[in-house]
């Protein structure tokens, strides 16, 4: 079948050089128009091993943060005319073998954000590598934002997803941190403007290779979400955020 839609897979990495090449590897190419890998002034060698791959690469002159590297994703995807954009990480923590699944429930209009849930059951995320207390937190924090928000996701905390272009046309994306709390924000802001989350199980990898945050970035950044929600919370009764005002 011959594709009337652009779909874009963006690629945030940094210190992924043993990795990056099997995540591309598992992109399936006959659903993806383009790979678009932001280095974020990596301190190994990703810059040579993305320069190998069959990807657009851009290189920042310093590094801006995990936020702040997925608004240089997203700017770009847009301004390489995605319908249709994939995040994954670069630690091949996540299987991009299911893109095509998750494109599909967006060009269906099922959902407008699709994320890549690691946590199918308990026993699948511990026997994938994840450790418990990174299981527990994420599952104590997710039932919290559900009940916030009126979601029902398996998982608010994944490293792979997908928009459609209306999304990230219509979020403020770029008023976000430039830290891993942007994420929560953006999420929070696709709840605020009414967009349709959804869910898809993604098979959980862990190792030595893969990337993890440690226990202090993951403590600030469990204060910080919690922080976002206020915020928006605040929003609604008058106190306005600049992070859910009209772009």
């Amino acid at each position: 079948m011959v594709r009337s839609w652009r779909t874009i897979v963006v690629m945030p990495a940094y210190n992924a050089a043993n990795t990056l090449e099997r995540v591309v590897a598992d992109v399936p190419k006959e659903h993806v128009d383009e790979i678009i890998v932001v280095d974020d002034c990596s301190k190994d060698n990703t810059v040579e091993v993305a320069k190998r791959l069959p990807v657009t690469l851009i290189q920042h002159q310093k590094n801006t943060g995990y936020g702040g590297n997925q608004k240089t994703c997203y700017d770009t995807a847009l301004a390489h005319g995605a319908d249709y954009v994939v995040m994954i990480h670069g630690d091949y923590q996540y299987d991009a073998r299911m893109i095509p699944t998750a494109i599909e429930v967006l060009r269906h209009g099922i959902c407008d954000v699709m994320l890549g849930n690691r946590i199918r059951t308990r026993r699948e995320a511990l026997a994938g590598g994840m450790p418990k207390s990174k299981y527990f937190a994420n599952r104590g924090l997710t039932i919290l934002e559900n009940l916030l928000t009126g979601q029902n996701l398996g998982e608010w905390h994944s490293g792979f997803r997908a928009y459609n272009r209306k999304v990230l046309e219509t979020l403020p994306y770029r008023r976000n941190s430039d830290n891993f709390v942007f994420d929560s924000q953006f999420l929070v802001q696709c709840v605020h403007h009414g967009f349709k989350l959804g869910d898809l199980p993604v098979p959980v990898r862990y190792f030595d290779e893969a990337s993890s945050i440690s226990l202090k970035n993951s403590t600030i950044y469990a204060l910080k979400t919690l922080s976002t929600f206020g915020q928006w919370y605040l929003h609604k009764v008058g106190l306005k955020s600049e992070l859910f005002l009209p772009r």
